[in-house]
């Protein structure tokens, strides 16, 4: 059989799987169709991924905006690699030739094909963030958005704002929130600059009339309790230890694929509808001092204890370099002044995760400290 023939056959079955896969999507099996399709910005950084991963696990169709050459780029390929392997589905940003109908092909049999993207015979959707018009189309297609670009694009969430509120279908959006209440910090620069970016984001939300959660998840575990949040270490200190402020302060640990648990079961729950999901556990709401005696208990040793006081941590703060004037900037916040927790959750304005979800069985910092001994 010619060549010519060969590619004008496949490009027909293509065609036929294109069309079969649309009709799918924009007609879905109304008993199958049970859970919101989340559409997810930001999906292979830091937390987004732990997200992606939660939303696929429950159930939820998942799509994850992400440009071509990340999907080969190996830095992220052992992300991309657990999508696929959950059945998640890929929005890509760039446009594609004429040729497409092959490229989907393939593409599909390869796990990386998106079904969201076939909205024409030539291009995938062009989901991109800074593309309006492409953004709106891959919103038309889901029910929630989740964002969670990192700093640099936190002011850009404008531009998916912009894009719910002419889509006007989404059921719910999440910010890219997953640390403080930033409108309830008392926090200095260059922190105070960060929330404010985000409380920002929150007032935009609201103004345009948008049904919202914003996710405060606190700190972290994996940034700050493999090393006791002690600078350059890698693994927690068995010596001395370094403690901003008195260590007095109750502050909240969480793990990563916990805060991504939480955040999906809130997709879909009016009680968490304009609401701030608090996710602060009762046994990972503990001052600095108590963690430093668990881990004391653990490796059965005392160690020597280092305090830093407010006045000398502001002069670190203005002295250091970025990022390390952040990463303080924020210590001071949680660990000095308490701002995870020196406010009660009033229900006008919050509900508290493990509360609504007791049903969840989340890591404790007593059990992730144990992995460490």
């Amino acid at each position: 059989m010619p060549s010519s023939t060969r590619l004008i056959l496949l490009s027909l079955a293509t065609l036929s799987l294109a069309f079969f896969l649309r009709r799918r999507l924009l007609f879905p099996d109304p008993m199958a169709q049970t859970k919101s399709k989340i559409l997810f910005i930001g999906g292979t950084g830091y937390i987004g991924k732990f997200l992606v991963e939660a939303s696929a696990k429950a159930g939820h169709p998942t799509f994850v905006l992400v440009r071509e050459p990340t999907l080969s780029n190996p830095a992220k390929s052992k992300v991309i690699d657990s999508f696929k392997a959950s059945g998640v589905n890929f929005v890509l940003v760039r446009t594609i030739p004429s040729c497409c109908m092959l490229f989907s092909f393939t593409l599909f049999f390869f796990g990386s094909f998106d079904y969201l993207g076939l909205v024409s015979l030539c291009k995938f959707l062009q989901g991109d963030l800074y593309d309006h018009e492409s953004l709106v189309k891959a919103i038309k297609q889901v029910d929630a958005v989740i964002s969670t670009v990192g700093h640099a694009q936190l002011a850009d969430q404008g531009k998916i704002i912009a894009a719910i509120k002419e889509a006007g279908n989404v059921k719910r959006f999440f910010p890219s929130e997953f640390g403080n209440d930033v409108d309830r910090v008392h926090a200095v620069e260059p922190a105070k600059t960060a929330f404010a970016t985000k409380a920002k984001v929150r007032r935009d939300v609201e103004a345009a009339g948008i049904p919202y959660t914003y996710v405060s998840s606190n700190f972290f575990a994996g940034y700050f309790l493999p090393n006791l949040n002690q600078a350059g270490a890698t693994a927690p200190p068995r010596d001395k230890v370094v403690i901003l402020g008195d260590g007095n302060p109750k502050a909240i640990f969480n793990k990563e694929e916990d805060i991504g648990t939480y955040t999906i079961k809130a997709v879909d729950d009016p009680r968490t509808l304009n609401k701030i999901l608090y996710i602060r556990p009762p046994a990972n709401t503990i001052s600095f001092n108590e963690v430093v005696a668990l881990w004391e208990k653990k490796i059965g040793k005392t160690l020597e204890k280092v305090y830093v006081p407010e006045e000398q941590l502001l002069k670190n703060i203005q002295e250091a370099a970025v990022p390390i004037n952040v990463i303080l900037a924020i210590g001071h916040s949680v660990f000095v002044k308490g701002d995870h927790t020196n406010f009660e959750i009033e229900p006008s304005f919050g509900v508290e995760a493990s509360a609504l979800y007791p049903d969840v069985k989340y890591t404790t910092v007593d059990e992730y400290l144990s992995q460490f001994v």
